[in-house]
Parts: structure tokens; C-alpha cells; sequence
């Protein structure tokens, strides 16, 4: 009984180890997949909604103002909020795709919001005598932005019967900061839609 036992879990432990498959997947791919697993925020969702933020902006006419006030406008981008109930929602990967996109238009010269504090510590290192005089940074060098970019992301849920639609709203603004004047603004919205059954997914 106990052989019999024991190699009734050993069997059990051998199917459940040998049930397990990984493979590795494009984007889109892993986005199909994922879908299948949840209805979360996903990294295709921040491709999309980012690739609509710059399409809008690009054809919004505050943004034709401003290209002709600032030939290379420097801009500094404040992080976008999460301001849903996921505390989970991946706000540094689109915060980090925003980043990337408007670097790669080559249209923008970025002032490095995440480095300023660390650029500081060592131009104050530099200023103390530490450094080799005629090698030292001087202190009030640094590029100020002339266009400030910011902006949340809102979830509104709306559950019913097993099912759940997901409306997520990505916002960006973009100010001129000398005049504090709005110059554009853009919405974006990713819908995922769920079913639960009664026995799970």
C-alpha cells in the first residue's frame, strides 16, 4: 500500500513537472498570449497608446506654434501619473517609451529630469576643490527647458455577469513654461475586454 502510495506521487509530481512548456515569442505574439492570461495594462498597449500620444501631438497646432517659437525646443518631461486602482500598472515602461520616442524624432533636445539631482551632486563635488581646476564644470551651465510635458493614466472599470470592460485614458499636456500657457493636449484610451466564467478563466 505504501509502494503503491508513493508511486501515486511520484507519478502525480512527475505530470505536474512535465506539464510546464515555455517558448520564446515576438511582441505581438506575447500580446495574444497575454490576453489569454489577463486584462491588464500590457507592453503593447504602451507601444500603441505612446505611437497615438506622439501622432496626436505632432498634428495638434499648438504643436506647429511651438516648433516655430523653438527650432530644437527643449523639453522637460515630468513623469506621468498612475493615477488607476492597479498598483501594478507598469507607469515606468510608459513613462520610459515616452522618453524613447520623442529622443528618436530627433526633433527635441531632452532635459534629463531623472539625472538632474545626480548631475547637481557632482557639479558641487567639482565646486569644492576636489577636482583639477581647469577640468571643473561651472555651476549655472545647465540647459533650462523651454516646453514641460506631463500627463496621468485613469482606469474606469465597469463589471457585469462574469464580464469587465477596462477603459484606461492616457493624458499628456504640454506647457510652455516661461508664459505657464497650455500649448496642447492629448487623450488616448485602450479598451480590454473580459469574460469570467463561473469556474474561473
Amino acid at each position: 500500500m505504501k509502494y503503491l502510495s508513493a508511486l501515486l506521487l511520484t507519478s502525480l509530481f512527475a505530470a505536474s513537472c512535465g506539464s510546464f512548456k515555455a517558448e520564446r515569442v515576438d511582441a505581438n505574439k506575447s500580446d495574444e498570449k497575454g490576453l489569454s492570461i489577463t486584462d491588464n495594462w500590457m507592453s503593447a498597449d504602451t507601444t500603441q497608446a505612446i505611437t497615438d500620444v506622439i501622432k496626436q501631438m505632432k498634428a495638434h497646432p499648438g504643436y506647429n506654434k511651438m516648433k516655430a517659437a523653438h527650432k530644437t525646443p527643449k523639453i522637460f518631461v515630468a513623469e506621468v501619473q498612475n493615477q488607476t486602482s492597479e498598483a501594478y500598472f507598469p507607469i515606468g515602461d510608459l513613462n520610459d517609451e515616452l522618453l524613447n520616442e520623442l529622443s528618436l524624432s530627433g526633433e527635441f533636445e531632452l532635459v534629463d529630469n531623472q539625472a538632474r539631482e545626480m548631475i547637481l551632486k557632482e557639479i558641487t563635488y567639482q565646486n569644492d576643490g576636489m577636482v583639477d581646476p581647469a577640468t571643473v564644470k561651472k555651476i549655472g551651465k545647465q540647459t533650462g527647458a523651454d516646453v514641460m510635458i506631463f500627463g496621468n493614466v485613469y482606469m474606469k472599470p465597469e463589471k457585469r455577469d462574469g464580464k469587465t470592460i477596462k477603459e484606461y485614458s492616457v493624458n499628456i499636456r504640454m506647457t510652455d513654461i516661461e508664459r505657464a500657457v497650455e500649448l496642447l493636449r492629448t487623450r488616448t484610451k485602450v479598451f480590454k475586454y473580459s469574460e469570467k466564467s463561473a469556474s474561473g478563466w
